[in-house]
């Protein structure tokens, strides 16, 4: 049969390091970067007789990701120990939940913008969400680092607070999957729990795997695929494992559960071992560690809650009278949305805020290899500029040049830029008898704009635009000449 005859199933398991002072079981402090080793102590160290004690912090950022993803939680939640042999955990178990986690059910919705850019004209499934299991809180484990001949270990990533959030299967491609990491990854850091970087280990993924005959209604083997380092590794490694379990039913080779890694240098899924069911894992209640109840918890992270993107994307449609398209591109990024709302503040022309941030800041930050946070111009000196250009003191062309010498020199106001570079509106007397000039040379497009082709004005504008050296603003030139051809 084609491939096209086959139905895949994924779910994703993202594991996602929250954004916390201390680890989750004892108060050694949460870096990124530090010395090895050296952000330590007998808690995550698993020394003898050590005891563990709870993060509050982990446990309310973890319940802020489950209400804002409408998952429920559980009257009382209790810490397991899951028991397995690895080097990265000297204890040989690892505190985690397993079933009174923190948060049940819920779903992730996807985004169109999310999606990879080259699927984004055609997604399969608008506005889809993707539902939840579960979302549960446990520690993360040393990280280990494998050379030729010897493997070394960093304990400091050792007991940090780790939120796993483990959906159905209800992904269908590798675009979907892509969709999903995305638009989690935006929410985790809107809410300011993460920030999910996954180059940093702060976000990482294992995907579940199966495919089946479209008239099959029952699921496939699952397989397991982890060392997924990127979202393009994610979707590259989806595609060929599709492939690859398609081709085993066609030989009629059986599938057997197992746990495979992802090698992206040769773009192939190599067998790890056979996988491991719960009771491998030996869970039981952690005696260390009492039971919680959640009630006091999320009494006080009702009032954390942020705005979600699309709820953001809806009120920027409606509040500043922008296309969805603009909307989703703005509130793709919190510090993004952000500064555009700082800058349309009060403004009489949010939609041309929204242009310039979208087709000049974005570009010329990109451009530099800056992000948002990193921009030199403060919001109210475009807001300025835009203003400037509205009331048409500089055209749109001055506009730019001004905004490329206000990039390099963020301390000067649009305002100066514009009157130290002359471009200061040329007499409207003197516009306007350049216009009737104009308009007496050419009367080919001036029958054509009689005729009802306003495009015809085009070339007009541009005479006018050169006779007056630039000075003149395209807008309002453009509505005189139709005004005075018509009459």
């Amino acid at each position: 049969m084609p491939a096209t005859d086959y139905i895949a199933s994924i779910g994703l398991e993202v594991h996602v390091q929250l954004k916390t002072e201390s680890k989750m079981f004892c108060a050694c402090p949460v870096r990124f970067g530090a010395a090895p080793n050296t952000l330590v102590c007998p808690v995550c160290l698993g020394l003898p007789g050590a005891l563990p004690k709870l993060n509050a912090g982990a446990i309310e950022r973890t319940l802020v990701v489950g209400a804002l993803l409408g998952c429920g939680t559980p009257e009382v939640v209790k810490w397991d120990r899951k028991n397995y042999f690895y080097p990265d955990m000297p204890k040989n178990y690892q505190i985690s939940q397993f079933d009174l986690p923190l948060c049940l059910g819920g779903a992730v919705p996807l985004y169109e913008l999310a999606y990879p850019k080259d699927a984004q004209k055609e997604i399969a499934n608008p506005g889809k969400s993707v539902r939840l299991t579960r979302i549960h809180l446990e520690e993360d484990v040393a990280k280990s680092t494998h050379h030729a001949a010897y493997t070394t270990i960093d304990f400091n990533r050792a007991g940090t607070p780790l939120m796993e959030i483990v959906s159905e299967p209800d992904i269908e491609s590798p675009e979907e999957a892509v969709a999903y990491l995305n638009s989690l990854r935006q929410i985790l850091v809107y809410s300011g729990v993460s920030d999910a970087d996954m180059e940093k280990g702060q976000m990482r993924c294992d995907v579940n795997i199966s495919v089946r005959p479209r008239d099959q209604e029952e699921l496939g083997t699952k397989i397991e695929l982890k060392n997924l380092n990127s979202v393009s590794a994610v979707r590259r490694a989806i595609h060929h494992e599709i492939g690859r379990q398609i081709a085993e039913v066609e030989a009629a080779r059986p599938i057997q559960q197992a746990t495979w890694r992802w090698n992206d240098e040769v773009g192939q899924t190599e067998l790890m071992r056979l996988k491991e069911d719960a009771h491998d894992y030996r869970y039981f209640p952690d005696p260390d560690l009492l039971p919680v109840r959640t009630a006091p918890f999320l009494d006080r992270i009702r009032g954390q809650l942020p705005e979600l993107p699309h709820d953001k994307v809806a009120r920027f449609e409606e509040s500043y009278r922008i296309t969805h398209y603009d909307a989703s591109v703005l509130a793709s990024d919190r510090a993004l949305a952000d500064y555009y709302e700082a800058a349309a503040a009060g403004s009489s022309a949010p939609k041309k805020i929204a242009n310039w941030v979208i087709n000049n800041l974005l570009a010329e930050l990109k451009a530099r290899a800056l992000s948002i946070g990193e921009c030199p111009v403060a919001p109210d000196a475009l807001a300025s500029l835009v203003d400037l250009v509205e009331s048409g003191t500089v055209s749109n062309n001055q506009g730019k040049e001004v905004f490329a010498h206000l990039f390099e020199h963020p301390d000067e106001s649009p305002a100066d830029i514009a009157k130290a570079k002359g471009f200061e509106p040329a007499d409207s007397g003197e516009i306007d008898a350049i216009i009737d000039e104009v308009v007496a040379a050419n009367p080919g497009p001036v029958d054509d704009v009689r005729g009802g082709n306003d495009k015809a004005a085009n070339f007009l504008v541009g005479q006018v635009m050169k006779r007056s050296r630039g000075k003149a603003n395209p807008k309002q030139v453009t509505e005189t000449i139709l005004a005075k051809i018509r009459g």
